[in-house]
């Protein structure tokens, strides 16, 4: 059973090609599902489209349900389609994209942090000038908010949970307890990581998380999934095969997807 559930589409102002694209991509790579994920729009605003290029206009949204309802439909019997978003998390505006989702029939929602400390995490500046000190409140408090996610009840999956290393490589070197701290959270709460595998477009290269995260994630009974986070087609299900070999080899017996909010066990 292979699976993508994190991918995106013109929609959000940043992505190339249509949903049908990205479907008719999965399909050529031989997958059985195939998740569509783009980037809610930001909620938090009285404007229609407040952060055009990074995510989608709101009068944009019962139109994206309604597209990728109808592909659900005319793709039965090839692939299954399912309809999810990726959501960014902002505590101060939690009840109001609590509120918006109710309204659909999402399989999933993908919980994602971008901004902490209302920075961009992908902001190369945020490190400039800091302490060591700093950094580890930095790191500190992106971890804080995860766990928060997590804590929120909102999500199925948290999305590329290390994403701040991406143009800063040397992340992953700042020590810090709440990586452990915020890891366990998540496996209380029962909700999945994604092995996203985007951060090979990124100075980083590689994945989110990292194998020595992925290894703490197992001691701490947390469920995975896969997202290619593919922002062009040709990139739907990369590296898949070689995400489900190293997690075995760390000791992973399965991973998940998301149905109709359900979790759907996959052996690895």
């Amino acid at each position: 059973m292979k699976f993508d559930l994190h991918t995106h589409h013109d929609r959000c102002g940043h992505a190339q090609d249509k949903i049908r694209d990205y479907i008719e991509a999965a399909i050529a790579g031989g997958l059985q599902v195939i998740g569509i994920s783009d980037h809610s729009p930001y909620f938090g605003s009285s404007e229609d489209q407040a952060q055009p290029l990074i995510a989608m206009a709101k009068s944009e949204f019962p139109r994206y349900i309604e597209e990728v309802l109808h592909l659900k439909k005319e793709y039965e019997g090839k692939i299954d389609v399912l309809l999810g978003v990726e959501s960014d998390f902002f505590p101060e505006y939690a009840e109001v994209y609590r509120q918006e989702y109710a309204k659909y029939p999402l399989d999933y929602i993908i919980g994602s942090v971008h901004l902490s400390g209302g920075v961009s995490i992908f902001n190369r500046n945020r490190w400039k000038a800091l302490n060591e000190e700093q950094k580890i409140e930095q790191k500190n408090e992106y971890y804080r908010l995860i766990a928060e996610s997590a804590r929120s009840g909102m999500f199925h999956i948290l999305g590329h949970i290390d994403a701040m290393k991406g143009f800063y490589p040397a992340f992953s070197d700042i020590s810090s307890p709440k990586v452990d701290e915020t890891l366990k959270v998540i496996g209380d709460t029962g909700v999945a990581i994604e092995i996203n595998t985007s951060g090979k477009t990124k100075d980083v290269g590689g994945w989110y998380p990292s194998h020595q995260i992925l290894e703490r994630a197992l001691y701490y009974g947390v469920e995975v999934t896969f997202g290619s986070d593919a922002h062009i087609p040709s990139r739907v299900g990369d590296d898949w095969e070689q995400v489900q070999s190293q997690l075995k080899e760390i000791g992973f017996k399965h991973w998940a997807y998301f149905k109709n909010k359900q979790k759907q066990i996959v052996q690895l």
